[in-house]
């Protein structure tokens, strides 16, 4: 609230003394001088900020990851080295991708002009701040119509007068209990928000091409090894036939060695699809169409050799969905005080000044001059509770706004050890595969040896061979797993961004 000393220079400066209003029997009239003296005292100790101050919630954190044991845990350096990601793979073809996506994606273009407009309504609320100028300029020629007393008769004739005027006008909502002010932080927050979705939006579309990326290289792998299975097929029916011809053993083993050929082929065939779609969901994310986009074969990198990996209180520095949840919650706590700020009486400032006369030669004269200058107070006296319950709506935002800035740190939380199970797990089942794999060739080197000398049936080939496919495709799928759970794991971790960046960008 005011001061003692500025309400009494408020009431000093909105009435003429009782000594003045005696002696001069004049109206008492507020001065130019007495007004700017109020808008002095106003401006010096009687704006006020009402409606709660912001404090960050607290968020449900642990002190260490669960999943993270075998984890060397990541210094500063190493994390500042995780800002390009994607480089950890050190497949420069995916460099080149992730570089188009900034200029050519739609996603990040569309929450880029999200961005803009937050940034516009940061000015929009600032300039309530500031006074509202405005200029007139205006001829006008009217006619009045003819009349005729009913008292004396007397009629009078109708009249053209030409009146010209040009004045400024000047109004100004002094921010007496920081609605203005409230709205601004609200807007700064929103903006603060919008600059960590336009980081979220970057993160994802170059996470979700990362995952592209490397599902494709995992289906072209998938594809040789299938067409690798059918040279062997096609050895082995060889095999088969020669041994037909010679009449040792019968035409079943042949027609079986066809079949198993034939289903090889079949599924090579399929790789086809995955492998195209995958290259069209990386021509979509970098904003080409499909005919646009053709890239050839090329093997998968190594996997990288350690993800930065810090403590989960970083988290609420490093996740962009985390930092925009938390601007959101600051937003709503504004919002409570624009809504508290509607119990106070208004003050507007306003003023007019100018040249109006009917004479056009004598308009920019003194004797044509206007003026006009006063304060306005207004105070909604009765509205049945309208005010509480916009103050009740905004509190209500507020909590929900909490709530999903404290789900959205668990979420992370979540998603981080989520994916540190599985690259643990992961690392353990590749090498067990790679085990089996290698003990399912040597079984179908043996069973080869073993039919050609007549010991055992082309049916034992048969198996030799399925098995030795379903482990090499298995390998293969946890290999590809291993990528996407390194892609998901960096995503989960903020891909080295962190909230110092909206602050640069505001």
């Amino acid at each position: 609230m005011m001061s003692p000393a500025v309400r009494s220079a408020v009431r000093s400066s909105a009435r003429c003394s009782a000594a003045e209003a005696g002696t001069t029997g004049r109206r008492c009239t507020a001065t130019p001088a007495k007004l700017a003296g109020l808008l002095f005292f106003l401006l010096l100790g009687g704006c006020v900020t009402v409606g709660p101050d912001y404090r960050r919630p607290e968020a449900p954190l642990s002190a260490d990851w669960k999943q993270a044991a075998l984890w060397k845990p990541a210094t500063p350096q190493d994390l500042s080295r995780s800002d390009a990601w994607w480089t950890l793979f050190g497949d420069a073809q995916l460099d080149g991708l992730v570089a188009a996506i900034e200029p050519s994606n739609q996603n990040i273009r569309a929450a880029e002009a999200q961005y803009r407009q937050a940034l516009a309504l940061i000015t929009q609320a600032r300039a309530g701040l500031f006074p509202t100028l405005s200029g007139t300029l205006q001829a006008t020629r009217s006619q009045s119509p003819a009349t005729t007393s009913a008292r004396t008769g007397t009629t009078t004739s109708a009249g053209r007068v030409t009146s010209q005027d040009a004045g400024i006008g000047a109004s100004w909502e002094v921010d007496l209990w920081g609605r203005i002010a409230r709205t601004l932080e609200a807007n700064e927050a929103n903006a603060l928000a919008s600059a960590a979705d336009l980081a979220a939006a970057r993160l994802s579309a170059r996470a979700a091409l990362a995952q592209a990326y490397f599902q494709m290289r995992v289906a072209e792998r998938r594809a040789q090894l299938l067409a690798d299975t059918v040279e062997a097929n096609r050895r082995a029916l060889l095999i088969a036939e020669n041994r037909y011809a010679v009449g040792v053993v019968p035409r079943s083993d042949v027609i079986q060695a066809q079949s198993q050929l034939a289903s090889v082929q079949a599924q090579l065939i399929d790789t086809q699809i995955p492998r195209e779609q995958l290259q069209h969901a990386i021509a979509l994310l970098i904003g080409r169409p499909p005919a646009a986009l053709e890239m050839v074969p090329a093997p998968l990198p190594p996997l990288p050799a350690a993800i930065p990996l810090a403590l989960p209180s970083t988290l609420l520095e490093r996740r962009p969905d985390i930092a925009a949840a938390e601007r959101r919650v600051a937003a709503a706590n504004a919002l409570v005080g624009v809504a508290t700020a509607a119990w106070f009486p208004s003050l507007t400032l306003s003023g007019a000044a100018g040249f109006r006369s009917t004479d056009l030669s004598n308009w920019i004269t003194a004797p044509a001059r206007y003026w006009s200058l006063g304060p306005s107070f207004a105070l909604t006296l009765f509205d049945a509770g309208r005010r509480s319950a916009v103050i009740e709506q905004n509190a209500a935002i507020y909590d929900q706004r909490v709530a999903q800035y404290r789900q959205t740190v668990l979420t992370a939380l979540v998603e981080v050890e989520d994916n540190l199970v599985a690259l643990r797990v992961l690392a353990d089942e590749a090498a067990a595969q790679g085990r089996a794999v290698e003990l399912a060739r040597q079984t179908l080197q043996i069973t080869l040896n073993q039919y050609k000398v007549g010991l055992v049936g082309f049916n034992n080939v048969v198996i030799a061979q399925t098995s030795l496919l379903s482990a090499e495709q298995a390998a293969l799928s946890a290999l590809g797993r291993q990528f996407d759970a390194s892609v998901v794991l960096v995503r989960a971790l903020g891909g080295g961004w962190s909230a110092t960046d909206i602050a640069a960008a505001q």
